[in-house]
This record gives structure tokens, C-alpha cells and sequence, in this order.
């Protein structure tokens, strides 16, 4: 038999316990053969040497996370009884943490995963196909998913460097003269690209990477005449890439490369006489053997809960909007009078002057 006391200093008790002791009682409940009592910051721990001692090492990692983090989720307490070190920085091999999701662990050991049925979809489509088109609303974690596949893949050596890029498209906003060299000038376009990469790799490692070409990030316009090979390449925000720019991208691909294309295509920036090549290229290379589309939805989204229902919102809108449209294409098709409809998520509206009807 073996009896072991440990004092916890340092941290919320109600955080490492949980309310209810419903953290303690996982732990409990992953090692049966020993009996754990708390009093107060003490645990105890008794039973069979083995059993005891694992059990002590997995509560001080428990603790250890709290103390790094300030929160230790339910999900973490089971990932470290399950046998995963959220303090190693490694990635999973095939079929490795892929039951509860996870792509690779980042900064501070902390586990990213896929959080969503169409990501999990995005990982698996990523692992057989050598394009895949990652469509879908803001927040579906579309972009975050795809850069940590990459950085997998870099990790487990399948490729050499990873290159990420998206066209330098304002958003609306006429930003105007940028002060500042070329790389100063385009990077707050791609600042989402870093803000991922911080999550995954430490900064010293992002600045080697970066420093020796290993990590690239750049417009779209930088990638006209090159040969990507043994790298993974990812096309962010496509919807605003021209149908010229889309080819030029695509067939800059190497033999031993692979790429993930995102987009929404609600959102394109691009100025009114210019079309998305995005949909384009994907109704044109629809069955093509090696490439594949992947759908988010609402349902994927993972920022704030008031997203999803802002995305709702506009979905209605536009739903409406584009039934007006197709109803006032149709009327006019068959030489019918042109009707006024009220604005879409407007009341129905009196009938103008010219429809109607004579007194």
C-alpha cells in the first residue's frame, strides 16, 4: 500500500476541483484502484503503488495547466487522463487524438482541434486530396483549421515549407498611401495568417521559420511565375481573387505539393465590374479526382454565440433579396407588368402609382 499527501498552493481550488468536484471525480474515476479523498488545499491518495503514483502525476499536471493558464477546461482534464502531456509541443501521428479532434498541440502545449463536425470534415478531406476548397460564413474557423494542417504536415516533415497567401483586397475601405517598405505596406493584409501562426508556434520558431524561407507569407500577386513544390499552400480569402488570379494560382501547384483554398462568398471586396474566380473555379473543377469542396455553415461557427445568429440575420436578407430578384427576372422573361415589392424585411408596401389599379 501506498499513501501520498499533496498540498496545493497557488491556485483556485474550485477551478481544479470544479464545481461539485466534478474535475477530482474524473480523476477518481480513471483510476479506480485508489482512493482519493480531499481536505481543504490537501489530496490524498492511497492504494496500490502504481496506481497512486499515476494518479499523482496526472493532478500535477492538472495543476500545473491551471496555474499556466488560469482555467482548466473539463476537455483538458480529460485529454491529460487520457494519457496526452498538454505540455509537449508535438503533433499526432495518423489516427493519433483523432477522437477527440485535436490537429496538432501548440504554444504552452495547448491542444488545437478541430471543433466541428465540417472541420473535422476539412482535416479528413486534407489527408486524401491534394486541393480542397474550404467554403463558408465568418467564424467557421476556416483559415485557422487549414493553417494548423499546415503546420502539421510541416511538423511531421511531409513537406518542406508552407506558404500562405491572400489577395491585397481592402475591404470596402479606401485605405489609401501606406507609409513604409513593400513588406509594411501589405502585411496588415495578412494579419490573420500571423495572428494563427502565434497560436501554434512559439516566436522564436516562427522567426527562424520565417527568416529562412520555410514560412512565406505574401499577396497573391507575388505567386505569378513561380513552381510550388513540397510545400503546403494556403489561398486565403479566394472570394476576392479574380477568376485570372484563381488560375494563375492553381497551376503554380508542384507535383508533391498540397493546398487548401478558403473563401466566403458573401463577403467579396472585389470593385463592382470584377467577378470572383472562387465559385468559378469550383463549379469548373467540380469531380476532378484529387479535389474537393468542403461546406461550412452557420452551424461551424466558433467565435462569439451573437455570430451565428448576425450570420442568420444577413442570410435572410439576402435570401430575400435574391428571391425578389429572380421573381422580377422571371416577370419580365414572360412580358409581364414589373410589380413593386416591398424591401426585403419590410412590411408589404401600398402599390405604387403606375401599378395601380385605375379608379
Amino acid at each position: 500500500m501506498s499513501e501520498i499527501i499533496l498540498t496545493v498552493e497557488g491556485v483556485d481550488l474550485v477551478q481544479l476541483y470544479g464545481e461539485n468536484n466534478a474535475k477530482l471525480n474524473l480523476l477518481r474515476k480513471a483510476y479506480p484502484d485508489a482512493t482519493i479523498t480531499s481536505r481543504g488545499n490537501s489530496l490524498k491518495l492511497s492504494g496500490d503503488k502504481k496506481y497512486t503514483q499515476a494518479a499523482k502525476s496526472r493532478f500535477e499536471m492538472m495543476v500545473r495547466y491551471l496555474r499556466e493558464h488560469n482555467e482548466l477546461p473539463v476537455q483538458t482534464v480529460e485529454d491529460i487522463l487520457g494519457g496526452e502531456n498538454p505540455f509537449e509541443v508535438r503533433i499526432p501521428v495518423n489516427g493519433d487524438a483523432a477522437s477527440n479532434g485535436t490537429i496538432l498541440f501548440g504554444r504552452e502545449g495547448r491542444a488545437i482541434k478541430a471543433k466541428t463536425r465540417n472541420q473535422k470534415r476539412l482535416v479528413e478531406s486534407c489527408e486524401v486530396n491534394d486541393i480542397v476548397f474550404a467554403v463558408g460564413p465568418a467564424g467557421t474557423g476556416k483559415t485557422y483549421t487549414a493553417v494548423a494542417i499546415a503546420v502539421r504536415a510541416l511538423k511531421n516533415k511531409l513537406v518542406k515549407k508552407i506558404v500562405l497567401t491572400r489577395p491585397a483586397v481592402e475591404a470596402g475601405e479606401n485605405l489609401g498611401f501606406l507609409p513604409g517598405d513593400l513588406k509594411e505596406k501589405v502585411d496588415p493584409y495578412l494579419r490573420p495568417l500571423y495572428d494563427a501562426l502565434d497560436d501554434m508556434l512559439p516566436m522564436d520558431k516562427i522567426n527562424f521559420f520565417m527568416d529562412n524561407r520555410i514560412i512565406e507569407i505574401a499577396p497573391l500577386a507575388f505567386m505569378r511565375g513561380r513552381t510550388l513544390d513540397n510545400a503546403y499552400i494556403i489561398l486565403d480569402e479566394a472570394q476576392n481573387a479574380t477568376p485570372l488570379q484563381l488560375k494563375m494560382f492553381l497551376t503554380r501547384i508542384g507535383p508533391s505539393a498540397k493546398c487548401i483554398i478558403t473563401g466566403d462568398l458573401s463577403q467579396i471586396d472585389l470593385p463592382g465590374h470584377q467577378k470572383s474566380g472562387l465559385r468559378q473555379a469550383m463549379d469548373i473543377l467540380d469531380g476532378v479526382e484529387g479535389i474537393n469542396v468542403i461546406s461550412l455553415t452557420g452551424e461551424d461557427v466558433v467565435r462569439h454565440r451573437l455570430v451565428k445568429e448576425i450570420i442568420k440575420a444577413y442570410d435572410k436578407i439576402e435570401g430575400e433579396e435574391r428571391a425578389k430578384k429572380e421573381r422580377v427576372r422571371k416577370r419580365m422573361e414572360q412580358n409581364l407588368p414589373y410589380e413593386d415589392e416591398p424591401e426585403p424585411g419590410q412590411p408589404n408596401a401600398e402599390p405604387s402609382p403606375k401599378n395601380a389599379e385605375p379608379a
